[in-house]
């Protein structure tokens, strides 16, 4: 479901009722760390009587983590409610992660044998072979760990019913396939979906594939592979009946690969590159996904949401983005051709400089001189102008910013009284401050560290107190409503 489609609620209730009608005993909500006060707050506001135990950041604290752990398992609660990050702290017993290891171990050997009779790419074995030998050192690192923080391990917690908000930060989960050089494979192993992968095949054996709710609004964003990693998690026992449990079956079933012209990640030229990026049997995938999914869209429920205009402006680069780009060009050669050590150069490194040129050169090299048409000062010149014409009815706008966010919340000086550029927050703020903007009228999102500045900043925002919000995606993307008093909706969004 979409963000305001009523998950909290449903889950919510889904929980209460099941513990009414005998389905469960102890429900487990685990949702993203920023939210947990706000949760439990909708979550009594739904049932006020109900008795749930919430996690603050002190309850797992490495000296009360067990006080804490074993209130969960002694309380007669109704749900309890934690944090992404404090999930991934109440560990599997030594033994079933053991399994899981064993079990990984088991199925790259045998794909690494199918790859030697089908006379697969050497390359591809090699892969496997390296993948292997990190499961096998992960497996005796496992065995000789010393075990000083002796809590409670989670199938003592008593929790049969697992409840996940925002089920797509999980989306990593490790995954093997004799596919080489194909996009939209992605095959990192985050050790926190490793984690609930084994939580969630613990519950299916105690459940009978019954005791796991997943909510959130992209179940698939980014990649294929995440729709497999779904079914996974939900219904891997199906997945096993139908022979499709390994990625490569999987694949073989529901997947194609499509070869395309695509701009390359350092911007400067195309390249043809092979994804898998196209569904095939979809009506039998959705068929058999529907079994676990219950999907709202956009249609299906007719939410009251404003009319999108979108206006896209187009920032020339400066000449010095352009030699930057151009050099950023020759290191992605020079990689392409294995001529430098990954350790000293990469991809990633390469794209992550490049989405930093992108926004300002000066996050490059802070003695860079200020591009006044670029991207900050177009931002700003929009951000005055609607400040502007809005002045009466004091609109307020949001603006996003996922890079250079601040660590601190006021421009910097040198000793001769000079500007320094810091961060693109307090560059944006200091030019609209500059254009005639209040600085009272200008705040970061970062400022809210807790729930208390959170409701006095947004109280502030209804009011028309703060017309220019920025703040990253993730910590704005929350569910207080940032509306007027008179049910009016703020119109104006920018992303940089």
């Amino acid at each position: 479901m979409r963000y305001g489609a009523g998950k909290t609620f449903e889950m919510v209730a889904g929980a209460m009722e099941s513990k009414r009608l005998g389905l469960c005993n102890k429900s487990l909500f685990v949702v993203p760390n920023h939210i947990i006060e706000q949760f439990a707050s909708e979550f009594l506001q739904l049932y006020p009587s109900a008795n749930i135990l919430v996690a603050t950041k002190k309850d797992f604290a490495t000296a009360n983590r067990k006080k804490f752990c074993s209130r969960i398992a002694t309380g007669d609660f109704d749900a309890v409610i934690i944090g992404h990050s404090q999930f991934e702290k109440i560990p599997m017993s030594i033994e079933r992660q053991e399994e899981l290891i064993k079990n990984q171990i088991a199925d790259i050997l045998n794909a690494i044998d199918e790859a030697k009779r089908s006379k697969a790419e050497n390359f591809t074995i090699k892969q496997m072979e390296k993948t292997r030998k990190i499961l096998e050192n992960k497996l005796e690192k496992l065995n000789s760990q010393e075990r000083k923080d002796n809590v409670i391990n989670f199938e003592q917690l008593g929790i049969d019913k697992l409840f996940v908000d925002e089920a797509h930060n999980y989306k990593n989960l490790f995954l093997y396939t004799k596919m080489h050089n194909v996009g939209g494979i992605a095959q990192t192993d985050a050790q926190k979906s490793s984690d609930l992968y084994m939580k969630c095949q613990y519950l299916d054996e105690i459940t009978d594939g019954k005791g796991i709710v997943f909510a959130t609004g992209t179940p698939v964003s980014n990649s294929m592979v995440e729709l497999y990693t779904m079914q996974r998690y939900l219904q891997y026992k199906d997945l096993v009946k139908m022979g499709l449990e390994h990625f490569d079956n999987w694949a073989s079933i529901f997947g194609e690969t499509v070869t395309a012209m695509e701009l390359s990640p350092e911007g400067t030229g195309y390249r043809s590159k092979t994804r898998f990026s196209k569904f095939h049997n979809l009506p039998e995938l959705m068929s058999l996904f529907k079994e676990v999914a219950d999907i709202q869209t956009a249609d299906t429920l007719n939410l009251p949401t404003p009319e999108v205009i979108k206006h896209d402006v187009i920032v020339q680069p400066s000449e010095m983005q352009k030699e930057m780009v151009a050099k950023l060009g020759e290191r992605a050669e020079a990689i392409r051709n294995g001529n430098i050590d990954p350790s000293q150069d990469n991809m990633l490194k390469i794209t992550n400089e490049g989405r930093k040129l992108a926004l300002d050169q000066r996050l490059m090299n802070e003695m860079l001189d200020d591009n006044e048409n670029g991207k900050i000062g177009t931002c700003a010149n929009n951000i005055y102008d609607i400040w502007e014409k809005n002045k009466d009815e004091r609109l307020t706008q949001l603006v996003f910013c996922d890079l250079s966010t601040p660590k601190q919340f006021e421009e910097k000086y040198d000793e001769n009284g000079n500007y320094v550029f810091t961060d693109v927050y307090n560059d944006l703020k200091r030019k609209l401050v500059l254009k005639g903007i209040p600085k009272e009228e200008i705040a970061f999102i970062h400022e809210a560290d807790n729930e208390v500045k959170k409701k006095e900043l947004f109280s502030k925002v209804r009011k028309g107190e703060v017309r220019v919000l920025i703040g990253s995606t993730s910590k704005m993307r929350c569910r207080y409503k940032c509306t007027r008093q008179d049910n009016s909706i703020t119109p104006f969004r920018y992303s940089i």
